[in-house]
């Protein structure tokens, strides 16, 4: 699915104008960049947790000539689903589960 997919499905089921899901489409992603740009974790309750995590400077290997590399520190973004939305995912049912993600935390 694209962006382009998500307007679209956001045009039909709401019935604002294509620029208008559109843009709500834009804000909304903007909106999650500029937090987790921050550094914040973005929760969506029944969808999983965004968590941006800093991996330390290591030492790797070239995997074509086994030579030692340094690999620089950086930042990377993980996504942890829900129980729930594992669940659907399993096609088991999920009305029971609650949405617990904050008890798993790195």
């Amino acid at each position: 699915m694209t962006k382009a997919d998500i307007v679209e499905k956001v045009y039909e089921k709401i019935g604002f104008s294509k620029k208008e899901a559109s843009e709500l489409v834009e804000m909304v992603f903007d909106t999650m960049k500029d937090v987790l740009q921050d550094g914040e974790k973005i929760k969506i309750s029944g969808f999983g947790n965004f968590v941006v995590r800093t991996k330390n400077e290591r030492v790797g290997r070239n995997p074509q000539t086994g030579e030692q590399i340094k690999i620089s520190a950086r930042k990377v973004l993980t996504f942890r689903p829900s129980q729930v939305l594992k669940a659907m995912l399993n096609g088991e049912e999920f009305s029971h589960l609650q949405d617990d993600d904050d008890d798993d935390e790195e």
